[in-house]
């Protein structure tokens, strides 16, 4: 049986990959309505991939005898500035995310949930390529500046950029 406060954990973080789902989600509509369909090509595969990861815990949970609880979710930000306000804000939220998932890690250590702590390795993983994937896009960002073809390539680009989980 899974411990009650790794339990609790692993719900809080279901909790954030379904707002982390949800996140994406907003940010693919607005890039979608703003004609910046390959951006949103990428950030509606984020939005599916978040999800999966829900899933993966919530199947976790389950099968240690824990119960997985479904949270219920706000509305995501609507509207942005730009690109830069996109990627910027999805990197605060990746890094948070990466906070979380510490917190369970540290959790299971301390408890000696060892198997726990084996799982949410995977995750410690995929946060550091999610990090240094937004970190990425925002350099290049940076260096089209307010140029439109270099937008216009940036965006094409995206929408061949295949997530990494």
């Amino acid at each position: 049986m899974i411990d009650t406060q790794i339990e609790q954990a692993l719900n809080d973080q279901i909790a954030m990959e379904a707002r982390s789902s949800h996140f994406y989600l907003g940010m693919a509509t607005w890039a979608e309505t703003s004609g910046l369909n390959g951006t949103a090509a990428f950030l509606y595969r984020h939005s599916h991939e978040e999800r999966e990861h829900m899933l993966k815990l919530i199947r976790f949970v389950n099968e240690r005898g824990g119960t997985a609880h479904i949270p219920s979710l706000d509305a995501p930000a609507a509207e942005f500035s730009g690109l830069h306000a996109v990627f910027t804000t999805l990197l605060e939220h990746e890094t948070n995310v990466t906070a979380s998932i510490n917190e369970v890690v540290d959790l299971c250590l301390s408890r000696k949930d060892y198997t726990t702590h084996n799982f949410m390795q995977w995750y410690v993983s995929e946060q550091i390529e999610e990090e240094a994937l937004a970190r990425t896009i925002l350099d290049k960002l940076a260096m089209i500046g307010s140029d439109s073809a270099g937008l216009y390539l940036f965006d094409r680009d995206l929408e061949q950029l295949e997530p990494e989980a």
